[in-house]
């Protein structure tokens, strides 16, 4: 759009000089619209630069969300390992002080069995021996009642340090997976606020995109207007008839007339048509459907008055049966410049443009361009 603006700008310099002043405030207009424009654009590319950064912290957000919600679920787990074994801890130490309790009652029958009984000590088995026999017989069964005994008392201070122990590395272990878990949740609700403030940041700043895109779409309806101005005074001036508004096409080509098609591509009357026929009055302006450089320009047989731009690529387009010529080979024109009017010279049967699109010279079906 831009381009056919400044096309029919260097256009409207060519008016006579009683129209000038009117001239001369169109191009004043378009300078100020396409700056405005130029300006809508730059914020917008800024608008969409911005969004795409915050899409992206949204994203990692979201990622370190996820992870978050795994190192939780792990947490919960080993949590849940731990209670189950501190649950078999307690079960065992119940069955510790169980075993305490019954070594306790047997120690004790036994202090009330050796006071009873009156008991003699090693001394006494000594001396009351009946013989060296009897002396290791008295010996061995006193020293075993004494094993047995300090293997009791051993015993239930081994299982009783074992409990305490066990108990605090639980305990220990517990609060500090709590810890944990409590740290993992604030974290993820931190993210989570996080990402609803970017995401309401992000809707927001679509918004403003879509304000500043519908400003763009009305300075471009503008800069159509003021183009037909101009193009208007220089059909009054020169006989040429405006192009009219643009009609963006495919593969970024525009059409090069507005119009029906009276003839498409392909077989015709025994022959090929390499291009498609657009019936249009004669004095029509004729765009660059692409910005390129001229190779052809001039008369051509059946074709008439017939020009041909080089895109670059291997895409070439070609215009025939023109009235008149406006570039010369060699030249760059850009997309929508005008580049001649159309007419009926060469084989034709009334005033059409014959419009050709050449991949590596060889004639493709034009619509699959527009």
């Amino acid at each position: 759009m831009l381009a056919l603006s400044g096309a029919l700008a260097a256009c409207a310099c060519a008016v006579t000089v009683g129209s000038s002043a009117s001239g001369q405030d169109l191009q004043q207009k378009l300078n100020a619209t396409q700056e405005k424009l130029s300006h809508v654009e730059k914020h917008a590319g800024i608008l969409t630069t911005r969004i795409s950064h915050e899409s992206a912290q949204i994203d990692r957000l979201t990622t370190e969300v996820a992870e978050l919600r795994n190192k939780a679920a792990v947490a919960a787990a080993e949590l849940a390992q731990m209670q189950a074994e501190l649950d078999q801890a307690q079960a065992r130490l119940e069955y510790l002080r169980q075993r305490l309790r019954e070594a306790i009652i047997l120690l004790e029958e036994r202090l009330v069995a050796i006071y009873e009984s009156n008991e003699p000590d090693l001394i006494t088995v000594v001396l009351q021996a009946n013989g060296f026999d009897d002396l290791l017989a008295r010996t061995e069964y006193l020293r075993k009642l004494h094993d047995q005994d300090n293997e009791i008392v051993s015993r239930v201070r081994e299982l009783r340090n074992e409990m305490r122990v066990t108990v605090e590395t639980v305990r220990a272990a517990r609060d500090a997976i709590a810890a944990r878990k409590q740290e993992l949740d604030e974290t993820r609700s931190r993210l989570k606020s996080r990402k609803i403030e970017l995401a309401t940041a992000r809707r927001k700043q679509h918004a403003t995109l879509e304000a500043v895109r519908e400003r763009k779409d009305d300075l471009e309806g503008d800069l159509s207007e003021i183009s037909e101005k101009i193009a208007e005074q220089l059909a009054q001036t020169s006989g040429v008839l405006p192009a009219g508004p643009v009609r963006p096409g495919g593969h970024g080509l525009i059409w090069p007339v507005n119009g029906p098609i009276s003839s498409g591509f392909g077989p015709r009357w025994g022959s090929f048509h390499e291009g498609i026929d657009i019936p249009v009055p004669t004095g029509t302006s004729i765009r660059a459907a692409a910005s390129g450089s001229v190779r052809i320009a001039g008369s051509a047989g059946g074709y008439g008055n017939y020009t041909c731009v080089d895109h670059g690529g291997g895409l070439s387009t070609c215009y025939a049966h023109q009235n008149s010529i406006g570039v010369s080979v060699g030249q760059t024109v850009a997309q929508a410049q005008i580049i001649g009017t159309v007419g009926s010279t060469g084989h034709s049967t009334g005033p059409h443009l014959h419009f050709e699109v050449r991949v590596n010279g060889q004639a493709v079906d034009p619509l699959g361009y527009l």
